[in-house]
């Protein structure tokens, strides 16, 4: 007779990925109109688009602008709408759900928790992650388990230990398999024959209410990212006020944002200096979005910023961004508590580049040239940021065994 082969175990579903390339399609939350194509050998081509250009365009900005409201205790202005939320994460990554990881999806889970939606219908990124983290270390349990038989059967056959004569290996349950021993212990308890449930009226199917979850989250957005949003994009009306209808404009907000950047708050802008924390910030900010990167909090590597090629979605962050501020100024050389800032003990440093190189990021010191008071003085917001200059410097872990030649 031939021989039977063991049917092979049943493959489990596998689960998919949104289709990020078109929820992310906008790298902005700005409408891009396309200029019709221009054709070399037909000059009517180039009277197409000066005419689209001139005449034709619509403009870039979402009419009415998205709104924000600024929480002074939070030091974030906080987004509650769900078009503006959908907008400003699916188009740049900008902001952090405020009861999640970073991706708005409370909402989501919370259906899920009470079965208004399946186990796996619209998976959030951070289920899909928990599910494999889970698969793994399923997979390596077993993979251990495995080894620890086919040990145990070696040295059966070199007769150094006796198996039992069925010649399967017994081995003693482990701390991590305790739980599923009581579990199938448990199951082994007969239990009272299930009797056929009678059917239920149709009209309580039909009359059976369906369950409202109200969306508790809202979007964080950083005073940084608020700012170039409302500055740089015109895409953001921030308001303040204990009704949160009270809009205010750009120069008034960058010093709103200056002011909640001490501790505590300051009440008069007269004391705002140069060198303040939003200002170091958003210069930095500005920046690397103006480049093209999508900038993110970096908090948890020790860094201020995480740079992201497309966003985290698509890739882990390649760089992280420290800001150093430099006074090279002259009206700073005689300021010995300016001067005391520009020094940084060197296990700080190194501290900072081996957690940067253990998670395979690059450190980018970025040196900011901080003006003087008299320069920026009673200049506008774009004449203000043209005072601060900006220097990259990459810094690298140096190995001995990489780095011999």
């Amino acid at each position: 007779m031939g021989s039977t082969t063991a049917p092979a175990p049943p493959k489990k579903p596998v689960m998919k990925k949104p289709n990020y390339n078109l929820l992310h399609v906008n790298p902005l939350p700005l409408t891009i109109q396309a200029l019709p194509p221009l054709i070399p050998h037909n000059p009517l081509s180039l009277l197409h688009i000066l005419y689209t250009y001139l005449f034709c365009r619509t403009p870039c900005q979402p009419s009415p602008p998205y709104v924000g409201f600024f929480n002074p205790a939070t030091r974030s202005v906080h987004v509650v709408d769900a078009r503006s939320i959908q907008a400003f994460w699916n188009s740049g990554f900008f902001g952090k759900g405020s009861l999640s990881r970073s991706e708005p999806t409370w909402i989501s889970r919370r259906r899920r928790a009470l079965g208004i939606i399946g186990k796996d219908e619209d998976l959030t990124a951070e289920e899909i992650t928990e599910r494999r983290r889970q698969e793994r270390k399923q997979f390596k349990l077993e993979r251990a388990r495995a080894e620890k038989e086919r040990i145990q059967n070696q040295l059966a056959q070199e007769g150094k230990i006796d198996l039992p004569a069925d010649g399967a290996s017994s081995p003693q349950p482990d701390a991590a398999a305790a739980g599923e021993s009581d579990i199938t212990a448990a199951a082994t308890v007969p239990a009272p024959p299930i009797e056929p449930e009678e059917e239920e009226d149709d009209e309580l199917v039909t009359d059976k209410p369906s369950i409202f979850v109200e969306d508790l989250e809202h979007l964080q957005l950083t005073p940084e990212e608020a700012f170039f949003l409302m500055y740089g994009l015109g895409a953001l009306q921030v308001t303040v006020g204990p009704e949160g209808n009270t809009p205010v404009d750009i120069r008034n907000a960058l010093c709103l944002f200056r002011q909640h950047s001490y501790f505590p708050a300051l009440e008069n802008e007269v004391y705002l200096q140069p060198d303040d924390t939003f200002m170091l910030n958003y210069v930095v900010y500005h920046h690397f979005r103006s480049l093209g990167w999508v900038v993110r909090p970096g908090v948890k590597f020790g860094v201020e910023y995480l740079l992201y090629n497309r966003g985290p979605v698509f890739s882990h962050a390649e760089f992280g961004v420290l800001i150093m501020p430099s006074y090279s100024h002259p009206y700073w050389a005689n300021d010995n508590k300016r001067k005391q800032k520009e020094l940084k003990p060197w296990h700080w440093l190194h501290g900072i580049n081996r957690v940067s190189a253990q998670v395979k990021k690059t450190l980018i010191l970025v040196y900011v040239e901080v003006p003087s008071p008299e320069e920026i003085k009673g200049l506008d917001v774009t004449e203000l940021l043209k005072k601060y200059g900006v220097r990259e410097v990459a810094l690298r872990r140096w190995l001995v065994s990489r780095n011999r030649d």
